[in-house]
């Protein structure tokens, strides 16, 4: 309540509870967005969107270019996956997502010579875009050029963003907002594209409002980035309609249901059912809003994503503009290796992020960092019994009692946690933060609502 009102009295735009976990982001805020240009194998998972998987529509022993679409699904809710190199086909196989769920997935060997276009990273961050006019697009053009092109929701939730802009009449749309918050600790790499690239994410949060009519846009930053803030706000003079937010650097500020609240004053109804629709906004990351420009206005599909490696455990920490489908051991590799004291590789975060089961598991469109941990910052993850202090339900900014659902899923007991509503929990990890016991709390109710989809897919199954 106090950090709350000291926010409030700073000028920050803020929401009641959430933690403040040490930012770590020193390893990597400062270094420059590079390429990494892969030499190996990649390996192209079919399922990188929440929706329908993909099918191939090349063959074995064919050559590709770079850029040419080698996979798509009949259904709406889905997205494109394109060659993020020139070069073969392999064969069709399965693969392990960074969650550790296996799906379908195709190997590409890059050519031996030139598997990108020359000045590749220079074009990524290009910063010539005075001269585009987002209201010459029309707006179902926009949503089918982004479907076209692949993008998805690249802050880690992937749902296909054609979708997410389509205008709703019974639910109009009056502002976007561009979530530039990256409060999870350690991950720089929204950061260094606010800094490095900041003009391509202004005329994408314009093609957003322009798709789904707001006329409203509002880019909300996290206090701890003033060079970020300082590049958008440059970015946006002479775009009306625009404006840059400056938020308290909390956790989990990047999260819908927080982030709406803190700067617009609008509650979110509850999940599953409830959606920043539901309160007239779309909210969209900052690597997506880049790659809604690239794709719309140049026709570029999403086949890189800026990715930060990072923490105590790697060599050479940096931000790496990185072809999806690259293994984590290569891009660690890259970065010199882990260190003897590298604990636990984590896809993302550490807050809300997997462990990844092994580091052959692939870059994916929703993939925004490697973290590895060492012994010394994983050592309050040891679990003992709960001492019903209540600081789970103190922190957690969606007002639950974690520790309830948590013993409920322990008994299965899911229509225990299910009243104690499981399924509004965002996953954001506060909860298991600060127990003093080290119960994974958020990962228990991760794995009980796994648990109920598998049971309700399997009920389905046998009934038909």
């Amino acid at each position: 309540m106090i950090s709350g009102l000291l926010d409030r009295m700073r000028g920050l735009r803020s929401f009641p509870r959430g933690v403040h976990p040490p930012h770590r982001k020193a390893y990597s805020q400062a270094a420059p967005i590079e390429l990494f240009a892969p030499t190996q194998e990649l390996m192209l998972p079919f399922v990188q969107h929440i929706g329908v998987a993909c099918d191939p529509i090349v063959q074995p022993r064919q050559s590709v270019a770079y850029a040419e679409k080698i996979a798509d699904a009949a259904s709406p809710l889905a997205a494109p996956i394109h060659a993020p190199v020139a070069g073969t086909i392999g064969t069709g196989t399965m693969a392990v997502l960074p969650s550790g769920r296996r799906v379908p997935a195709i190997p590409l060997a890059p050519a031996a010579e030139n598997p990108l276009p020359p000045d590749f990273l220079q074009r990524f961050l290009d910063r010539r875009w005075d001269d585009v006019e987002p209201e010459r697009f029309d707006p179902d053009e926009i949503c089918a050029r982004i479907r076209e092109n692949g993008v998805v929701g690249m802050g880690g939730a992937t749902f296909p963003t054609h979708i997410k802009l389509k205008k709703n009449p019974a639910k109009p749309i009056d502002t976007v907002i561009i979530n530039g918050c990256e409060c999870e600790p350690y991950l720089t790499s929204d950061h260094r594209l606010m800094v490095e690239a900041p003009e391509p994410i202004v005329v994408g949060l314009q093609l957003a409002m322009r798709a789904c009519g707001a006329g409203r846009g509002l880019i909300a930053i996290e206090a701890n980035k003033p060079d970020a803030i300082d590049a958008m706000r440059r970015a946006i003079q002479g775009r009306p309609g625009v404006e840059v937010v400056v938020c308290a650097t909390k956790y989990p500020m990047g999260g819908e249901r927080q982030l709406i609240p803190a700067v617009l004053g609008r509650t979110v109804p509850s999940a599953p059912k409830g959606l920043p629709l539901d309160v007239g906004v779309v909210m969209v990351n900052v690597a997506t809003a880049h790659s809604i420009a690239r794709g719309v206005v140049r026709g570029i599909p999403l086949t890189h994503r800026v990715v930060t490696v990072t923490g105590a455990g790697v060599n050479q920490p940096g931000n790496w503009l990185v072809p999806i489908g690259t293994k984590f051991s290569d891009l660690l590799g890259h970065c010199g290796g882990l260190k003897e004291t590298a604990l636990k590789v984590v896809a993302g975060g550490p807050m809300m992020g997997p462990t990844v089961p092994n580091l052959d598991v692939a870059v994916v469109k929703g993939t925004s960092g490697i973290t590895v941990m060492i012994e010394e910052e994983t050592a309050h993850w040891r679990e003992s019994p709960c001492i019903r202090c209540s600081r789970c339900v103190d922190n957690c900014p969606l007002h639950l009692s974690p520790t309830k659902i948590a013993h409920a899923i322990k008994f299965r007991d899911y229509d225990l946690a299910n009243q104690y509503d499981m399924n509004a929990c965002c996953e954001c990890g506060c909860c298991s933060y600060v127990c003093p016991a080290g119960i994974p709390l958020a990962q228990y109710i991760r794995a009980g609502k796994n648990q109920v989809r598998a049971m309700a897919a399997r009920k389905q199954e046998f009934a038909t």
